[in-house]
């Protein structure tokens, strides 16, 4: 094994180490098969000696460990739901004569396995009171022999199964631990970037996750591979952002005289100074031969749409044409409807690139056979500098003159597959790419997610938007109720709009029927757009008021209709799911109610929100809901009533949701590559990698002189990770 690498010794077959038998019940129980599988099962917690409590001192509703023998077992099944209860009672030795404690377990197959009378074990959990005495109830458990009862070390409790106990698990890694190896587990990476941190090398990382000498050093074996994961994940990135500078395009500089400096002059504001600040970044990217990646992100309202139309004037002026995607027929009509109108008469074609201005065309899935020809006739022939649509645009009858510019509004709307589709259509020279988004995305996924993408920021409001008033309504007080439509009908009085947010569209089989009024108790259900349209329109004070809905169900045509006659005035309270998060600008609309607010996340509910408050009139959110003031939804509502912030709620948004998938189903299809680095946890250690990779990338020879992490880098991604970082 000495002269084996790591990449061929963590990719053996668990069979040569710990015989088929062993290897096929792991292949069962988590679906491992090679020794690199079943290394990076990680402990999920440890626990020692030195925790351990008597039984007779033990503190009530904390956390403790106790090391106990059997005495008694039993067996009841429970009353209210399928299933047994496991009691199990325990005897310590550490206390004179020895006291008792019972364990609880439901539905405890395993334990009914493992913990038989006479068998020894450390227990560990929260001390529980349950008919006058002190319980543990799922603690966790470790069963010991004379050998670990004797070893002091800590004891690590893994991820386990019915099928694959924890004392299982510890026998077959005991099995595979003395193969470890300086030899089959080089180091790799590099020996400065290791010392500064003082991890421990790499096999001995492994050694100490699994069997550490003390629990401090698993948890420094913890923070080394969480670290190594950052490392390589920021080198991957680093890695693809210099490969596509090295790929072609065409560069698109400013042209002087051309739209995009007369698109300014008739600008009737100024644009702040984030929106010059990013224009100037974005121009300057488009000067150069290789592709711009570049993330724009912004609040709701915050401008991005001008500065992306500059972008796109930019190149139009140097002759190329721009395709600006977007993710629903709404939204790519909205963009279609606004941007014609800020050009105005420079949305009237000349001959492409001199003439007084330039095609613009929309393209949907939707769109009727004549419109569809006259559309794909001016992309081809280059007469339409900008092509704004859907998912439409990615069909192969559509044939661009030359694309050299792509917006992506709302980019984790879209898959990568679609994105490159659109991209595969600029020829040998690919096109520059623009991400929009209106999300505010925490500085460590936009490093992890967006590593190889440039970042810009648009922080400050233009003038003119007025400030957003949010209040959480607890409905299940009548006097609150009643107040929340009042609210409704009083912003109808003085000429203005409301849109009413609800969780779902309709109602089950079940619940048809069952409406809620406005005095009703709460009847377990959220509320519907069918429900509340429907109840809007049976309560006497909504008389007169011209109320509608809008949601994912009613077909393309049905959705623009109801979109323009809210535009124009003609509807006061459209009732909609969340197809309105994103894009949809009435500037009359001045209250947003959401019902069932703690059904929305916290950026969701932040996007809602900005709907209004967008033409100059002061807007207002309410948010209702029929939880209890204290429950843990209700305080995720408090933190979107105190703060207009979108970067710090992205924050709490992000604490709250975990990381998730970060390169996971969402964007690759399968699950995350990532085993031990969280992006929550880990915010220091990617800022860490971040830097020390960079300053790796500035050496010349890095490749040369580093051959083992290249090997490792390479390996590290699978494939669907890769994927993902090619066509990110």
């Amino acid at each position: 094994m000495t002269n084996q690498s790591s990449v061929q010794f963590e990719d053996s077959e668990l069979a040569s180490y710990l015989g088929s038998k062993n290897s096929q019940a792991l292949e069962k129980a988590f679906g491992y098969t090679t020794v690199g599988d079943f290394l990076w099962h990680f402990p999920r917690r440890y626990v020692e000696v030195g925790e351990l409590t008597p039984i007779a001192e033990l503190p009530f509703d904390e956390h403790v460990t106790v090391v106990a023998q059997v005495v008694d077992v039993s067996q009841r099944q429970m009353h209210s739901r399928r299933g047994f209860i496991f009691e199990v009672t325990v005897s310590d030795e550490l206390s004179s004569g020895g006291q008792e404690l019972k364990m609880t377990f439901f539905n405890g197959y395993q334990a009914r396995t493992d913990l038989t009378v006479g068998t020894i074990a450390m227990f560990s959990g929260k001390v529980g009171w349950y008919q006058d005495h002190l319980q543990l109830s799922q603690p966790d458990y470790a069963v010991l022999d004379e050998a670990s009862q004797a070893d002091p070390r800590p004891i690590p409790i893994y991820p386990a199964s019915a099928k694959m106990p924890n004392k299982r698990i510890r026998d077959l890694m005991g099995l595979l631990l003395p193969h470890l190896s300086e030899d089959n587990l080089p180091e790799f990476l590099p020996e400065e970037v290791l010392g500064s941190h003082r991890y421990p090398e790499r096999h001995r990382a492994f050694l100490e996750r699994h069997a550490p000498r003390e629990i401090k050093h698993a948890y420094i074996a913890r923070q080394r591979f969480a670290f190594e994961e950052a490392f390589i994940l920021q080198l991957s990135l680093a890695e693809r952002s210099r490969q596509l500078g090295t790929q072609p395009a065409i560069a698109r500089p400013r042209v002087a005289g051309r739209l995009a400096e007369r698109f300014e002059s008739q600008l009737p504001f100024d644009l702040t100074v984030d929106q010059l600040q990013v224009g100037d970044q974005i121009a300057a990217d488009l000067s150069q031969a290789h592709p711009m990646h570049r993330l724009l992100q912004g609040e709701v309202g915050s401008g991005k749409t001008i500065v992306a139309l500059r972008a796109i004037l930019q190149v139009i002026d140097a002759g190329g044409q721009a395709a600006l995607l977007a993710p629903t027929e709404v939204l790519a009509a909205q963009h279609f409807a606004s941007i014609k109108k800020m050009l105005g008469a420079l949305a009237e074609p000349g001959l492409f690139g001199e003439g007084e201005g330039t095609g613009v065309a929309l393209l949907t899935g939707s769109a009727k056979t004549a419109q569809r020809r006259e559309a794909l006739l001016g992309i081809a022939s280059g007469e339409t500098g900008l092509i704004i649509g859907t998912h439409a645009l990615l069909g192969d009858q559509v044939q661009f003159a030359e694309l050299g510019l792509v917006v992506v509004d709302e980019q984790h709307r879209f898959g990568v597959e679609q994105r490159d589709a659109l991209r595969a259509k600029s020829g040998d020279a690919l096109p520059h790419t623009l991400v929009m988004t209106a999300t505010p995305i925490p500085r460590t996924v936009a490093m992890t997610v967006f590593g190889d993408l440039d970042t810009s920021t648009i922080k400050r409001l233009p003038a003119g938007r007025a400030p957003i008033q949010t209040h959480i309504v607890p409905m299940q007080l009548s006097g609150y109720r009643q107040r929340l439509y009042s609210r409704m009908t009083e912003e109808v009085s003085k000429g203005h709009q409301v849109y009413v947010v609800c969780p779902r569209i309709t109602d089950t089989a079940a619940e048809q029927g069952v409406l809620l009024s406005t005095y009703d108790e709460p009847s377990g259900q959220t509320m519907s757009v069918e429900a509340m349209t429907e109840q809007l329109a049976g309560m006497p004070e909504f008389a007169g008021i011209r109320i509608e809905a809008l949601h994912s169900q009613l077909d393309s045509v049905q959705k623009q209709q109801v979109m323009d006659s809210f535009a124009r005035g003609e509807i006061d309270i459209l009732v909609s799911t969340t197809v309105i998060e994103v894009g949809v600008d009435v500037h009359n609309a001045t209250l947003m109610v959401i019902m069932d607010a703690e059904r929305f996340g916290i950026s969701q509910l932040h996007q809602l929100r900005g709907r209004v408050g967008r033409g100059g009139l002061p807007g207002t959110c309410l948010m209702s809901t029929w939880l209890d003031a204290d429950h843990a939804s209700v305080l995720r509502l408090k933190t979107i009533e105190s703060t207009m912030d979108g970067f710090e709620l992205a924050e709490a948004d992000l604490a709250e949701r975990r990381e998730g998938n970060i390169l996971g189903v969402q964007q690759s299809g399968r699950q995350s590559s990532l085993k031990e680095l969280s992006i929550i946890k880990d915010r220091t250690l990617i800022e860490q990698a971040r830097n020390h990779v960079d300053a790796l990338m500035k050496m010349p020879d890095w490749e040369e002189k580093y051959p083992r992490l290249v090997e490792i880098a390479g390996a590290w991604a699978d494939e669907s990770t890769k994927e993902f970082l090619n066509k990110n």
